[in-house]
């Protein structure tokens, strides 16, 4: 039982409705069903009696919201005796970019997150204070919504992945149109991913394909672009799997983009978090990383709060 969870459930048991309750928590309503769902296999208990028509507790559910709410108290009474400790590190979290030299740079500063959670997830954790600070993706709508603030690192340009004898293998660029894009329908992990395909698929005219088993990344992402024998749009996921020897690499003619921007919330002036700042858009200067895409994404895409 995560205390996320806890959250979640105290929306929906004060709103009772699952819609309003997503729209409060800043995420979306198959998300929220999911982690509800997941609480109460974890408890062996239903929490909610719930139809097209309307929501409401059940004996369990009522008698967990007492509880719940004295264990939330609790746990932002300890955050906030944490946070105000002096020297105490500020915490990080990232989805799966995280270079070493940043890590190096910030080691006396900030420690890691062991959490390693999708980047819609993360920042919803920065927003609630859980996490100082997250390397992960975040769109306008998320950044006003939450009361957060984005400093873009690096953008991130993904390759198409295809059939080493596809026509197209050869190519100098694969063009968006001849293009396939995952979506898959587990929210709770893909959301954000997801939003930025279909976003991605709207703008270039790629194919959007959906699927049910996590193959966003992995030898699963593999299998299907093998099944497909179509150029897949790669993720910015770190693969584990080794990468087939049948399968290659192109880049495509309108390139997808995913920028990793440094997440905090925008009312933290606390001097820890601008010494991150400060020292993070300057390694991003040193080490280059993807400047001049990063430059051409600031200029078409500036977000309200997003500096760098």
């Amino acid at each position: 039982m995560e205390l996320r969870q806890l959250r979640y459930f105290l929306a929906v048991a004060e709103e009772l409705h699952f819609t309003r309750a997503a729209e409060r928590l800043h995420i979306a309503s198959p998300s929220l069903s999911q982690q509800i769902k997941k609480l109460e296999r974890e408890l062996g208990a239903a929490l909610f009696v719930r139809d097209r028509r309307h929501v409401e507790l059940t004996r369990a559910g009522a008698a967990l919201v007492g509880d719940a709410r004295q264990i939330l108290e609790l746990a932002d009474a300890a955050a906030r005796r944490v946070r105000g400790t002096a020297r105490t590190k500020l915490r990080l979290g990232h989805v799966s970019w995280l270079p070493a030299e940043l890590t190096q740079l910030l080691g006396d500063v900030v420690r890691l997150d062991e959490w390693v959670l999708p980047s819609h997830t993360q920042v919803v954790r920065v927003a609630e204070g859980t996490l100082d600070l997250a390397l992960a993706w975040v769109d306008r709508k998320r950044l006003e919504a939450l009361d957060l603030t984005a400093h873009l690192v690096r953008v991130e340009t993904m390759p198409a992945v295809l059939p080493g004898d596809h026509r197209l293998a050869r190519a100098d660029a694969v063009p968006a149109s001849a293009v396939s894009v995952l979506v898959d329908s587990d929210q709770s992990s893909w959301l954000a991913w997801n939003e930025f395909a279909l976003d991605y698929a709207a703008a270039s005219g790629a194919r959007v394909v959906h699927i049910d088993d996590g193959g966003v990344t992995g030898q699963a992402f593999f299998d299907h672009v093998t099944r497909l024998r179509v150029p897949v749009l790669q993720s910015p996921k770190r693969h584990t799997a080794p990468f087939p020897p049948s399968l290659v690499r192109r880049p495509v003619s309108t390139p997808a983009r995913w920028p990793w921007s440094l997440v905090h919330r925008r009312d933290d002036d606390r001097p820890e978090v601008a010494v991150v700042v400060e020292r993070v858009l300057g390694l991003r200067a040193t080490m280059r990383w993807d400047a001049a895409s990063a430059e051409r994404h600031e200029g078409r895409q500036q977000q309200p709060g997003h500096d760098g």
